[in-house]
Protein backbone atom coordinates (compact mmCIF):
# COMPACT_ATOMS: atom_id res chain seq x y z
CA UNK A 1 0.00 0.00 0.00
CA UNK A 2 0.80 3.34 -0.36
CA UNK A 3 2.16 4.75 2.48
CA UNK A 4 0.95 8.43 1.66
CA UNK A 5 -2.31 6.82 0.97
CA UNK A 6 -5.33 7.38 3.25
CA UNK A 7 -8.26 5.42 3.79
CA UNK A 8 -11.20 5.13 6.32
CA UNK A 9 -11.22 2.38 9.25
CA UNK A 10 -13.98 -0.26 8.33
CA UNK A 11 -16.30 -2.34 10.93
CA UNK A 12 -13.88 -5.21 12.74
CA UNK A 13 -15.32 -8.47 14.47
CA UNK A 14 -14.27 -8.81 18.00
CA UNK A 15 -10.46 -10.57 18.63
CA UNK A 16 -9.46 -9.33 15.16
CA UNK A 17 -7.77 -6.09 13.42
CA UNK A 18 -8.83 -3.98 10.45
CA UNK A 19 -9.29 -6.08 7.07
CA UNK A 20 -7.32 -3.40 5.45
CA UNK A 21 -4.72 -0.74 6.38
CA UNK A 22 -5.75 2.50 7.39
CA UNK A 23 -3.65 6.03 7.83
CA UNK A 24 -2.81 8.76 10.30
CA UNK A 25 -4.12 11.61 8.20
CA UNK A 26 -1.10 13.93 9.87
CA UNK A 27 1.75 11.62 10.04
CA UNK A 28 0.55 9.48 6.77
CA UNK A 29 1.47 6.23 8.59
CA UNK A 30 -0.13 3.46 7.96
CA UNK A 31 -1.56 1.44 11.10
CA UNK A 32 -4.03 -1.31 12.07
CA UNK A 33 -6.39 -1.31 15.13
CA UNK A 34 -6.62 -4.24 17.31
CA UNK A 35 -9.61 -4.82 19.25
CA UNK A 36 -10.42 -7.95 21.39
CA UNK A 37 -9.76 -6.64 25.34
CA UNK A 38 -12.46 -5.29 27.14
CA UNK A 39 -10.57 -2.84 29.26
CA UNK A 40 -7.46 -0.50 29.25
CA UNK A 41 -4.61 -2.16 27.36
CA UNK A 42 -2.06 -1.65 30.41
CA UNK A 43 1.16 -3.58 28.54
CA UNK A 44 2.48 -4.70 25.38
CA UNK A 45 5.23 -6.63 23.56
CA UNK A 46 6.66 -7.75 20.41
CA UNK A 47 7.55 -11.36 20.74
CA UNK A 48 9.00 -14.42 18.81
CA UNK A 49 11.08 -12.52 16.09
CA UNK A 50 8.70 -9.59 15.65
CA UNK A 51 5.53 -12.30 14.23
CA UNK A 52 3.28 -11.90 17.33
CA UNK A 53 2.35 -9.67 20.05
CA UNK A 54 1.70 -9.99 23.62
CA UNK A 55 -0.65 -7.90 25.56
CA UNK A 56 -2.39 -7.25 29.03
CA UNK A 57 -5.19 -5.80 30.10
CA UNK A 58 -7.42 -4.32 33.08
CA UNK A 59 -9.93 -7.13 31.83
CA UNK A 60 -7.40 -9.75 33.70
CA UNK A 61 -6.62 -11.51 30.46
CA UNK A 62 -3.76 -11.54 28.60
CA UNK A 63 -3.55 -12.16 24.92
CA UNK A 64 -1.09 -13.21 22.14
CA UNK A 65 -2.01 -11.77 18.52
CA UNK A 66 -0.83 -12.97 15.40
CA UNK A 67 1.30 -9.91 13.45
CA UNK A 68 0.48 -10.64 10.34
CA UNK A 69 -3.77 -11.37 10.26
CA UNK A 70 -3.95 -8.90 13.76
CA UNK A 71 -5.91 -11.54 15.12
CA UNK A 72 -6.02 -12.96 19.00
CA UNK A 73 -4.53 -16.35 18.77
CA UNK A 74 -4.42 -17.41 22.22
CA UNK A 75 -6.62 -15.69 25.67
CA UNK A 76 -4.61 -16.20 28.70
CA UNK A 77 -7.74 -15.57 31.49
CA UNK A 78 -9.54 -17.33 33.75
CA UNK A 79 -7.04 -16.50 36.46
CA UNK A 80 -6.41 -13.06 37.87
CA UNK A 81 -9.38 -11.76 39.98
CA UNK A 82 -8.22 -7.89 39.20
CA UNK A 83 -7.04 -6.13 36.69
CA UNK A 84 -3.28 -6.86 34.95
CA UNK A 85 -0.83 -4.24 35.32
CA UNK A 86 1.70 -5.47 33.10
CA UNK A 87 2.88 -8.69 31.39
CA UNK A 88 6.60 -9.52 30.68
CA UNK A 89 7.57 -12.54 28.29
CA UNK A 90 10.90 -14.33 28.51
CA UNK A 91 13.24 -13.86 25.64
CA UNK A 92 12.97 -17.63 24.12
CA UNK A 93 9.35 -16.76 24.50
CA UNK A 94 8.25 -20.13 25.85
CA UNK A 95 7.17 -18.53 29.00
CA UNK A 96 5.63 -15.01 30.29
CA UNK A 97 4.74 -13.32 33.62
CA UNK A 98 1.90 -11.38 34.84
CA UNK A 99 1.16 -8.95 37.29
CA UNK A 100 -2.03 -8.15 38.83
CA UNK A 101 -3.88 -5.91 41.46
CA UNK A 102 -5.40 -9.06 42.60
CA UNK A 103 -1.59 -9.03 44.98
CA UNK A 104 -0.28 -12.10 42.48
CA UNK A 105 2.29 -13.06 40.60
CA UNK A 106 1.48 -15.78 37.53
CA UNK A 107 4.03 -17.88 35.25
CA UNK A 108 2.78 -19.08 32.26
CA UNK A 109 3.22 -21.65 29.70
CA UNK A 110 2.82 -19.33 26.83
CA UNK A 111 2.22 -22.15 24.04
CA UNK A 112 -0.29 -24.09 26.14
CA UNK A 113 -1.16 -21.23 28.22
CA UNK A 114 -1.37 -22.96 31.34
CA UNK A 115 -0.48 -21.03 34.46
CA UNK A 116 3.22 -22.97 36.07
CA UNK A 117 3.13 -20.75 39.22
CA UNK A 118 1.74 -18.16 41.20
CA UNK A 119 3.47 -15.79 43.91
CA UNK A 120 1.22 -14.01 46.49
CA UNK A 121 2.58 -10.91 47.37
CA UNK A 122 1.50 -8.00 50.39
CA UNK A 123 0.44 -5.33 47.87
CA UNK A 124 -1.11 -4.53 44.76
CA UNK A 125 1.19 -5.16 42.36
CA UNK A 126 2.01 -2.63 39.86
CA UNK A 127 4.65 -4.27 37.54
CA UNK A 128 6.59 -7.00 36.10
CA UNK A 129 10.32 -7.50 34.17
CA UNK A 130 11.84 -10.80 33.88
CA UNK A 131 15.15 -10.56 33.63
CA UNK A 132 17.51 -11.24 29.82
CA UNK A 133 18.16 -14.89 30.83
CA UNK A 134 14.94 -15.99 32.29
CA UNK A 135 15.93 -16.63 35.72
CA UNK A 136 14.50 -13.93 38.06
CA UNK A 137 11.75 -11.74 37.67
CA UNK A 138 11.48 -8.47 39.32
CA UNK A 139 8.06 -6.97 40.75
CA UNK A 140 7.41 -3.82 42.76
CA UNK A 141 4.10 -3.63 45.14
CA UNK A 142 2.66 -0.66 46.83
CA UNK A 143 3.45 -2.10 50.88
CA UNK A 144 6.44 -0.94 52.07
CA UNK A 145 7.24 0.70 48.48
CA UNK A 146 8.45 -2.60 47.53
CA UNK A 147 10.93 -4.65 44.90
CA UNK A 148 10.14 -8.21 45.43
CA UNK A 149 13.18 -10.71 43.45
CA UNK A 150 11.45 -13.80 42.24
CA UNK A 151 13.48 -17.06 41.18
CA UNK A 152 10.77 -18.08 37.84
CA UNK A 153 11.68 -21.85 38.19
CA UNK A 154 10.72 -22.28 41.81
CA UNK A 155 8.61 -19.28 42.47
CA UNK A 156 10.31 -18.69 45.61
CA UNK A 157 11.31 -15.22 46.62
CA UNK A 158 15.42 -14.07 46.73
CA UNK A 159 15.22 -10.32 47.59
CA UNK A 160 13.09 -8.02 49.21
CA UNK A 161 14.03 -4.66 48.73
CA UNK A 162 12.53 -1.73 50.47
CA UNK A 163 12.65 1.57 51.99
CA UNK A 164 14.09 2.92 49.07
CA UNK A 165 11.30 5.03 48.12
CA UNK A 166 8.67 6.90 49.95
CA UNK A 167 6.06 6.53 47.99
CA UNK A 168 5.01 3.89 45.36
CA UNK A 169 6.61 2.45 42.93
CA UNK A 170 5.09 2.79 39.50
CA UNK A 171 7.93 0.57 37.22
CA UNK A 172 10.90 -1.70 37.80
CA UNK A 173 13.15 -3.67 35.27
CA UNK A 174 15.76 -5.15 34.84
CA UNK A 175 19.51 -4.14 33.13
CA UNK A 176 20.04 -5.93 29.99
CA UNK A 177 23.08 -8.24 32.45
CA UNK A 178 20.47 -8.94 34.99
CA UNK A 179 22.81 -7.50 37.43
CA UNK A 180 21.17 -4.56 38.38
CA UNK A 181 17.44 -3.28 38.96
CA UNK A 182 15.77 0.00 38.55
CA UNK A 183 13.18 0.95 39.98
CA UNK A 184 11.00 5.12 39.35
CA UNK A 185 7.95 5.82 41.88
CA UNK A 186 5.82 8.43 42.39
CA UNK A 187 8.09 10.35 44.68
CA UNK A 188 9.82 11.44 41.51
CA UNK A 189 13.25 9.24 42.14
CA UNK A 190 15.29 7.25 40.81
CA UNK A 191 16.85 3.91 42.30
CA UNK A 192 19.32 1.20 40.69
CA UNK A 193 19.65 -2.16 42.83
CA UNK A 194 22.57 -3.84 42.26
CA UNK A 195 21.95 -7.42 42.32
CA UNK A 196 25.17 -9.03 43.48
CA UNK A 197 26.46 -5.91 45.92
CA UNK A 198 22.27 -6.05 47.25
CA UNK A 199 22.76 -2.42 47.56
CA UNK A 200 21.83 0.75 46.00
CA UNK A 201 24.52 2.28 43.57
CA UNK A 202 22.82 4.64 42.01
CA UNK A 203 19.76 7.43 43.69
CA UNK A 204 18.74 10.03 41.80
CA UNK A 205 16.70 11.84 43.89
CA UNK A 206 14.05 14.88 42.09
CA UNK A 207 15.11 13.11 38.90
CA UNK A 208 11.70 14.33 37.30
CA UNK A 209 9.63 17.17 38.61
CA UNK A 210 5.96 14.84 38.82
CA UNK A 211 5.59 10.83 39.20
CA UNK A 212 7.61 9.06 37.24
CA UNK A 213 5.50 6.92 35.03
CA UNK A 214 8.02 3.97 33.51
CA UNK A 215 11.70 3.39 33.17
CA UNK A 216 14.08 0.93 30.18
CA UNK A 217 17.38 0.41 29.63
CA UNK A 218 19.17 0.58 26.37
CA UNK A 219 20.02 -2.81 25.01
CA UNK A 220 24.36 -1.81 25.97
CA UNK A 221 22.79 -0.81 29.47
CA UNK A 222 24.30 2.67 28.90
CA UNK A 223 21.36 4.33 29.05
CA UNK A 224 18.52 4.94 30.95
CA UNK A 225 15.33 6.44 30.38
CA UNK A 226 12.42 7.39 31.98
CA UNK A 227 9.31 8.68 31.29
CA UNK A 228 7.32 11.24 33.56
CA UNK A 229 4.15 12.50 34.36
CA UNK A 230 6.26 16.30 34.07
CA UNK A 231 5.86 15.81 30.32
CA UNK A 232 9.33 15.03 29.95
CA UNK A 233 11.12 11.59 29.15
CA UNK A 234 14.63 11.87 29.84
CA UNK A 235 17.73 9.99 28.93
CA UNK A 236 20.38 9.38 31.64
CA UNK A 237 24.48 7.74 30.85
CA UNK A 238 24.39 5.32 33.97
CA UNK A 239 27.27 3.35 32.47
CA UNK A 240 29.50 6.33 32.84
CA UNK A 241 27.55 8.65 35.64
CA UNK A 242 28.01 11.61 33.06
CA UNK A 243 24.64 12.79 34.37
CA UNK A 244 26.28 13.91 37.63
CA UNK A 245 27.92 16.20 35.78
CA UNK A 246 25.86 17.48 32.77
CA UNK A 247 22.71 16.34 34.25
CA UNK A 248 20.56 13.55 31.32
CA UNK A 249 19.46 14.88 28.10
CA UNK A 250 16.00 16.00 28.22
CA UNK A 251 13.31 15.40 25.34
CA UNK A 252 11.03 18.31 25.02
CA UNK A 253 8.43 19.67 22.58
CA UNK A 254 6.82 16.38 21.85
CA UNK A 255 3.69 15.32 24.54
CA UNK A 256 1.03 17.69 25.79
CA UNK A 257 0.56 15.90 28.52
CA UNK A 258 2.18 13.15 31.03
CA UNK A 259 4.19 10.58 29.91
CA UNK A 260 3.33 6.86 30.62
CA UNK A 261 5.65 4.89 28.94
CA UNK A 262 9.16 4.75 26.82
CA UNK A 263 11.18 2.26 25.30
CA UNK A 264 14.16 2.12 23.21
CA UNK A 265 14.94 0.51 20.31
CA UNK A 266 17.29 -2.98 19.74
CA UNK A 267 19.74 -0.80 18.94
CA UNK A 268 19.19 2.21 20.92
CA UNK A 269 19.30 4.80 18.14
CA UNK A 270 15.30 5.44 18.56
CA UNK A 271 13.19 5.62 21.60
CA UNK A 272 9.96 5.31 21.72
CA UNK A 273 6.85 7.34 24.42
CA UNK A 274 3.47 7.06 24.49
CA UNK A 275 1.42 9.77 26.64
CA UNK A 276 -1.62 10.58 28.19
CA UNK A 277 -2.11 13.15 25.77
CA UNK A 278 -3.01 9.83 23.01
CA UNK A 279 -0.18 10.59 21.43
CA UNK A 280 2.98 8.24 20.40
CA UNK A 281 6.25 10.24 19.49
CA UNK A 282 9.41 8.69 18.15
CA UNK A 283 12.69 10.43 18.87
CA UNK A 284 15.67 10.60 17.61
CA UNK A 285 18.33 9.26 20.59
CA UNK A 286 21.44 11.07 18.98
CA UNK A 287 20.31 14.57 18.99
CA UNK A 288 17.73 14.13 21.35
CA UNK A 289 14.48 15.18 18.93
CA UNK A 290 11.31 14.15 17.60
CA UNK A 291 11.39 12.39 14.66
CA UNK A 292 7.44 11.44 14.26
CA UNK A 293 4.19 11.86 15.92
CA UNK A 294 1.51 9.72 15.75
CA UNK A 295 -2.46 9.94 16.77
CA UNK A 296 -5.56 8.18 16.61
CA UNK A 297 -6.23 6.93 20.28
CA UNK A 298 -9.35 7.52 21.97
CA UNK A 299 -7.96 7.74 25.29
CA UNK A 300 -4.36 7.56 27.16
CA UNK A 301 -1.52 5.93 25.77
CA UNK A 302 -0.53 3.31 28.97
CA UNK A 303 2.31 1.52 26.37
CA UNK A 304 4.22 1.15 23.12
CA UNK A 305 6.55 -0.95 21.86
CA UNK A 306 8.92 -0.87 18.85
CA UNK A 307 9.80 -4.20 16.87
CA UNK A 308 13.26 -5.70 16.67
CA UNK A 309 13.90 -4.84 13.02
CA UNK A 310 12.07 -1.29 13.51
CA UNK A 311 9.49 -1.70 10.82
CA UNK A 312 6.40 -1.73 13.32
CA UNK A 313 5.58 0.45 16.98
CA UNK A 314 2.79 -1.41 18.74
CA UNK A 315 0.86 1.21 21.57
CA UNK A 316 -2.06 0.51 23.82
CA UNK A 317 -4.32 2.46 25.41
CA UNK A 318 -7.07 2.96 27.51
CA UNK A 319 -9.46 2.79 24.90
CA UNK A 320 -9.17 -0.73 24.98
CA UNK A 321 -7.51 -1.08 21.51
CA UNK A 322 -3.92 -1.66 20.35
CA UNK A 323 -2.66 -0.06 17.35
CA UNK A 324 -0.04 -1.30 14.92
CA UNK A 325 1.64 1.51 13.23
CA UNK A 326 3.70 0.48 9.84
CA UNK A 327 6.83 2.55 10.13
CA UNK A 328 9.32 0.94 7.72
CA UNK A 329 9.13 3.89 4.71
CA UNK A 330 8.37 6.85 7.66
CA UNK A 331 11.94 8.58 6.54
CA UNK A 332 10.28 9.44 3.24
CA UNK A 333 6.96 11.28 4.45
CA UNK A 334 7.05 15.09 4.67
CA UNK A 335 6.74 15.54 8.50
CA UNK A 336 10.04 13.17 9.01
CA UNK A 337 11.76 14.72 6.53
CA UNK A 338 11.00 18.14 8.19
CA UNK A 339 11.81 17.01 11.52
CA UNK A 340 15.33 16.13 10.08
CA UNK A 341 16.04 19.76 9.04
CA UNK A 342 14.95 21.00 11.82
CA UNK A 343 17.15 18.83 13.70
CA UNK A 344 20.40 20.03 11.32
CA UNK A 345 23.73 17.85 11.15
CA UNK A 346 25.26 15.43 13.51
CA UNK A 347 29.10 14.29 13.39
CA UNK A 348 30.12 11.30 12.34
CA UNK A 349 34.27 10.05 12.50
CA UNK A 350 35.54 9.56 9.27
CA UNK A 351 36.93 6.08 9.39
CA UNK A 352 40.57 7.19 7.14
CA UNK A 353 41.49 10.58 8.53
CA UNK A 354 39.74 10.04 12.07
CA UNK A 355 38.61 13.75 11.60
CA UNK A 356 34.72 14.42 13.00
CA UNK A 357 32.46 15.52 9.80
CA UNK A 358 28.79 16.42 9.42
CA UNK A 359 26.34 14.00 7.95
CA UNK A 360 22.58 15.32 7.25
CA UNK A 361 19.83 12.35 9.18
CA UNK A 362 18.85 11.56 5.63
CA UNK A 363 22.29 10.33 4.87
CA UNK A 364 23.27 6.36 4.67
CA UNK A 365 25.43 6.31 7.18
CA UNK A 366 26.29 2.72 5.58
CA UNK A 367 27.94 4.51 2.61
CA UNK A 368 28.83 7.48 3.96
CA UNK A 369 31.91 6.69 6.78
CA UNK A 370 34.71 8.94 5.05
CA UNK A 371 34.47 12.53 4.92
CA UNK A 372 34.18 14.08 1.22
CA UNK A 373 38.31 15.07 0.84
CA UNK A 374 38.97 11.15 1.95
CA UNK A 375 36.51 10.53 -1.04
CA UNK A 376 37.32 12.77 -3.49
CA UNK A 377 41.14 11.62 -2.59
CA UNK A 378 39.99 7.72 -3.61
CA UNK A 379 37.22 8.26 -6.04
CA UNK A 380 37.24 4.52 -7.90
CA UNK A 381 35.39 3.56 -4.45
CA UNK A 382 33.49 6.09 -3.46
CA UNK A 383 32.10 7.36 -7.37
CA UNK A 384 28.63 5.63 -7.02
CA UNK A 385 27.87 7.78 -4.00
CA UNK A 386 29.57 11.18 -4.83
CA UNK A 387 27.34 14.13 -6.19
CA UNK A 388 28.39 14.37 -10.04
CA UNK A 389 31.57 16.83 -11.48
CA UNK A 390 29.95 19.48 -13.16
CA UNK A 391 31.61 19.48 -16.92
CA UNK A 392 34.22 21.74 -17.35
CA UNK A 393 33.74 25.04 -19.71
CA UNK A 394 36.58 26.33 -21.76
CA UNK A 395 36.76 30.28 -21.92
CA UNK A 396 37.46 31.47 -25.22
CA UNK A 397 40.83 33.35 -25.48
Amino acid sequence: MDPLCVQESLPVPEGGGENVWSSDRLSQIPFQILRGHRGAVSSCHFCCQDTKLLTSSHDQTARLWDLSSCTSICDYGGEHTAPISQCSPTQDNRRMVTSSYDKTVKFWDMETGKVLGSVNLDGLVTSCNVSGDGRLVGCSVDVDNAVYIIDFTTASKVQHIKDQHTSTITRCCFDPEGQRVCSVSSDRSIILWDMIAQRTTIRINGAHGNVISDCSFSNNGRLLCTASWDKCVKLWDVNTGEFRHSGPNTLLHGHIGSVSSCIFSEDGSILVSGGYDKRIIMWDVNSACKKLVLKGHTDWVLDVALSTNKKWILSASKDSTLRLWNIENCEEIPAVIENKKAIGPRHAQCEECQKPFPIMHWDNTNVTHKCVFCRLSAPSKDTDHLPPVPPTVSTPV
